[in-house]
């Protein structure tokens, strides 16, 4: 890979990201090879370290930067030429070699890679490849998470920049309703019963806390989500179906009480934390940006990184592992290995039998309609049921625009995924993306605009000005523009992990066959533990939970996991700080009855404490 292929990190935009406060720590600072920004690699390999990692993903990453400030020998390495892995954010030249490599290797961890390219991009008249960042695994950041808390803790954060995303969409009935997702919202949403607002308030206030109130749902412990809801709390299929999968992201109807709540609870304790947003996610990429940032930390705290090097065979007697150019080293204690990173004739790579099913495209469409103002990305959910396939599992789409740096003004990248098995995966991805082609040109098109320039909506020409949400009169409009799409890429992705679900212990201790030496699956005895593959879920939860399990397996015990007191200097200029924390409106609520008319609704909610 060339160094004009390349999109460069958060890092290197910063003119300052050199002169970091981890300087004071005492350890020289020692930036990685990262997508070209040193050079060169280091010539040889170490003779002996205390872990080798093999893959530069986002859970690898960060396990490599908990082990290096803990005081270990790692060496980090990855047998592609740019870092992230499975998390990687790739630009178009390399995701084409990615689709090769995917197509032309027995992969257990890819498969049904397929790629189109329009003319208008692969002739780069107007656009380059290096323009456009793909996230090979989008994920988005709660506010309220474990892992924002390691990003401001070891100081990971100041190689990042973070924008909010508050916009949720779901669609029902050809249309897209935004989520109503705050206090103020619901009380003056026109279109819900007060029976309505009073159950949403109080089933919000009992999600909280929803532990202290076993009464309540452990009766459901057992069933699905939607009995609670509807039983004891009465309410709605729409508030229901907002609830389960635009607040929750839970995939089927048969979302488990326990889990969903917890899902929740995870949202609404996420917004205000930061501001009026539930979410983050990193510009100029997603999880391939925070793998950067992980590894920088981990090089900064003593880590050895080599690109374009692939462990071949490793001697469980002897300790040594050999890599492809013909280097050796002593592993004094485990060798960790991404599924992607093992040899093509390797046979024992630890079974992947979860499907996810990934829809990647790059429309020429700004997108705007979709984001809230000053923000540059959304989330659709298409709940069961909702798409003319009669989709059985939730289609998510995450919706990225030119805001994020990963893609030219006009622009935006959409990602799609699910996670049906089968042909029935794209045939729900393709109904799922002509909705939202469908919807959008709806909201652009110029056939509707009156002498004012206003999209008319509804039967009495009320007008919606910058919305996602259809009007029932457009139901049988027939577009006769089309969405340019200059990239579609459809894969099947495989996960050791189960939907709705973190990995589990039990994942690194199965047993191996004695009869095999070299690269055992999560055989602990041998000194080979797999790490997993990203799991569907669209936010980052599992990481932090997967690095803590294999730190504890190569320490003994997860106590000190980023316990390092970093020594509080000055954040340098250009670098971002923490945000400021507000008061979560939904944690003091109150517990006054919701006795009002709808035309008195804003009145009384300025009087009340938001």
């Amino acid at each position: 890979m060339s160094r004009a292929e390349r999109r460069p990190s958060m890092a290197e935009r910063r003119n300052s990201f050199l002169s970091s406060p981890m300087q004071s720590v005492g350890t020289p600072l020692v930036v990685p090879h990262l997508a070209g920004i040193e050079d060169p690699l280091p010539d040889t390999t170490p003779e002996k370290v205390d872990v080798l990692i093999a893959g530069t993903g986002m859970v690898e990453s960060v396990l490599a930067a908990a082990l290096s400030w803990q005081g270990s020998n790692v060496l980090h390495i990855d047998k592609n030429d740019y870092y992230g892995d499975t998390s990687a954010t790739l630009t178009v030249d390399q995701l084409k070699q990615w689709v090769n490599d995917i197509n032309s290797n027995s992969s257990k961890c890819y498969e049904n890679a397929k790629l189109y390219i329009s003319k208008t991009l692969s002739q780069r008249n107007k656009y380059q490849s290096r323009d456009f960042g793909i996230d090979l695994s989008p994920k988005i950041l709660f506010a309220n998470s474990d892992l924002l808390s390691i990003l401001i803790k070891s100081r990971v954060h100041q190689y990042l920049e973070f924008q909010s995303l508050s916009n949720f969409h779901t669609f029902e009935n050809d249309s897209f309703e935004k989520l109503t997702n705050s206090k103020q919202e619901i009380f003056t949403d026109q279109s819900l019963s007060l029976m309505t607002k009073r159950n949403l308030m109080k089933f919000i206030k009992f999600v909280l806390k929803w532990e202290e109130q076993p009464e309540i749902w452990k009766p459901y412990t057992d069933r699905p989500i939607i009995d609670l809801l509807l039983e004891k709390f009465k309410l709605e299929r729409e508030q229901i179906f907002e609830l389960i999968f635009s607040i929750g992201l839970c995939y089927n109807l048969e979302s488990k009480t326990v889990g969903a709540l917890q899902r929740i609870r995870r949202y609404l304790t996420s917004f205000d934390v930061y501001g009026p947003f539930p979410v983050l996610y990193s510009k100029y990429g997603g999880p391939g940006e925070l793998s950067q940032g992980f590894c920088r930390s981990a090089a900064v705290g003593g880590a050895t990184y080599k690109l374009n090097l692939q462990l071949v065979s490793y001697n469980p007697t002897t300790k040594e592992a050999t890599f492809n150019d013909g280097s050796k080293v002593k592993v004094e204690e485990k060798v960790i290995m991404s599924p992607t990173q093992t040899a093509s004739d390797s046979k024992n790579v630890p079974d992947q039998p979860y499907e996810v099913h990934r829809l990647t495209c790059i429309a020429e469409k700004s997108c705007s309609q979709w984001f809230a103002e000053g923000e540059s990305a959304a989330i659709v959910v298409f709940p069961p049921n909702s798409l003319k396939s009669n989709n059985r599992q939730v289609v998510q789409a995450f919706i990225l625009g030119s805001g994020t740096e990963t893609c030219p003004a006009g622009t935006s990248i959409w990602y799609l995924s699910t996670t049906e098995t089968g042909s029935r995966a794209e045939l729900d991805l393709d109904a799922a993306l002509e909705a939202l082609e469908v919807s959008l040109i709806r909201e652009t098109s110029t056939e509707f605009e009156n002498e004012n320039g206003i999209l008319e909506f509804g039967p009495n020409g009320e007008s919606i000005i910058n919305s996602v949400k259809l009007g029932k009169s457009f139901k049988e409009y027939i577009p006769r523009d089309k969405i340019q799409f200059l990239l579609k890429l459809y894969y099947t992705q495989y996960t050791s992990t189960p939907v709705f679900d973190v990995v589990k212990d039990e994942f690194f201790n199965r047993k191996h066959d004695a009869n095999q030496e070299l690269l055992i699956p999560g055989a602990s005895d041998n000194g080979v533990i797999f790490s997993s593959m990203p799991s569907a879920e669209i936010s980052y939860d599992e990481v932090v939970t997967s690095a803590k399990v294999l730190y504890e397996k190569i320490v003994g015990s997860d106590d000190d996991f980023f316990d390092v007191d970093f020594e509080e200097d000055e954040v340098p200029t250009g670098s971002r700080t923490a945000p400021v924390e507000y008061e979560n409106t939904f944690e003091e609520d109150d517990d006054e009855d919701i006795e009002m008319s709808n035309s008195n609704v804003e009145e009384a909610v300025g009087e009340m404490e938001i």
